[in-house]
């Protein structure tokens, strides 16, 4: 293998039946799917499990809602496992953002009132370590972590931040921006010894992470199995450890409200909870055709494939050195540099997207960071080397183009 070669498996997992791992998703052909880290997939054995559980739920719901909460409990129980912690520690949750809303709510100020954040942080949970800030009369503190910061440099970074008026330690465990690890385990450590809460947001980590928990010393984590569990929308864990948690209330208060931590999230009035008891099913699905293990080698293989076939593409159009260098890097996830003049905010991200989505029928992740625009490649087992190669092919010009009338 040459230098410039990268390693990846030479052919896309298959069903048991010799399908295609494609065949087993819904998504439109007439797109090209480049971005399961955003909003996932869902298998269709979880779509059809969903829409059995709604079809039993509408055919009779005064039947359904009481016997919910007990439902649910047993689903926690299977996603506990999953997760590899304690199903009396979890609650489940629509998103990564309403967990961290559900500890926002509730945290008391005990200390100075600052809040310590990454320049990494995922923008909507940041916004409500900003709100929370301001109800208790303090302030954020942003810890500012270089993209390439190795585990040392990261940690350092943070740590320089929290102090005795830290009450609350915000931390992303795989940041969605910049597609890295944040040492949160070291972070959580040194947040305890301060007398600090700790919050790690794990969206991305169930299903990304064999055991995303192991290890880390935290008041507060969240993470969404709607991601790369390919779970139903709306399904995501909060889990919570020590004293702390018996504060922690779901944001609608329900006839469930008198009831321990966690069973109080169990019920929720009216919700339609079918993504929460149908996650399970997802979580099996990949476990039963391919294995999480071979599934997350299969993934990160393809991204390194596709980081280096789009980042050569990039290369040879601009003369530029398209590599991102990223420390922490996590499996499945890699950064490729745009050109200059694409992506240089979130916002201007966030429109390359939609135009990409409408010009060019493809579903990819802009990211910025630092002024500097990236494409964000995640890849799960439905995606092929050919997927990342008809980017390079195809859409790698038009970007170019782009990016020259944007310095016009």
């Amino acid at each position: 293998m040459s230098e410039t070669e990268v390693a990846v498996a030479p052919h896309p997992l298959l069903l048991a039946d010799g399908a295609p791992a494609a065949d087993a998703w819904s998504l439109d052909p007439a797109l090209t799917h480049l971005n399961h880290g955003s909003f996932g997939a869902v298998p269709l054995v979880a779509q059809e499990r969903q829409a059995q559980l709604r079809a039993e739920m509408e055919r009779a719901p005064v039947v359904w809602f009481p016997e919910l909460p007990e439902r649910i409990a047993a689903t926690r129980v299977e996603l506990a496992g999953f997760l590899q912690v304690d199903a009396g520690d979890l609650a489940l949750v629509p998103n990564a953002s309403a967990g961290a809303s559900v500890v926002y709510n509730v945290l008391p100020r005990r200390g100075g009132g600052e809040i310590v954040v990454t320049d990494h942080g995922y923008g909507a949970v940041t916004m409500g370590a900003e709100r929370l800030a301001r109800r208790w009369g303090g302030r954020v503190r942003t810890a500012r972590v270089p993209l390439g910061a190795d585990e040392d440099e990261a940690y350092q970074a943070v740590a320089a931040e929290i102090g005795p008026a830290t009450d609350l330690v915000v931390i992303d465990q795989i940041t969605s921006a910049t597609a890295r690890r944040l040492p949160v385990e070291r972070i959580g450590a040194e947040a305890r010894r301060q007398g600090a809460a700790m919050l790690v947001d794990g969206a991305h980590a169930p299903g990304l992470l064999a055991a995303p928990l192991d290890g880390a010393t935290y008041d507060f984590w969240t993470g969404n199995f709607h991601k790369w569990g390919c779970a139903p929308r709306g399904t995501a864990a909060l889990v919570a450890r020590g004293p702390q948690r018996d504060l922690l209330y779901p944001l609608i208060d329900s006839w469930g409200a008198e009831d321990p931590y966690p069973d109080r999230f169990d019920q929720q009035g009216t919700l339609d909870a079918t993504s929460y008891l149908a996650a399970p099913t997802s979580l099996d699905f990949v476990e039963r055709t391919w294995g999480w293990a071979a599934a997350r080698r299969y993934m990160d293989g393809l991204a390194d494939h596709a980081a280096h076939v789009i980042g050569a593409a990039f290369t040879r159009l601009t003369g530029d050195d398209s590599r991102a260098d990223v420390g922490m890097p996590v499996p499945g996830m890699r950064l490729v540099r745009l050109p200059e003049g694409l992506g240089r905010s979130r916002i201007e991200a966030d429109a390359l997207r939609d135009r990409v989505a409408r010009e060019l029928a493809v579903e990819a992740a802009f990211t910025s960071f630092g002024g500097i625009g990236y494409l964000r490649v995640s890849a799960h087992v439905y995606n092929t080397p050919a997927d990342y190669e008809y980017f390079a092919e195809k859409c790698v010009p038009v970007l170019g183009n782009w990016a020259r009338q944007s310095r016009c």
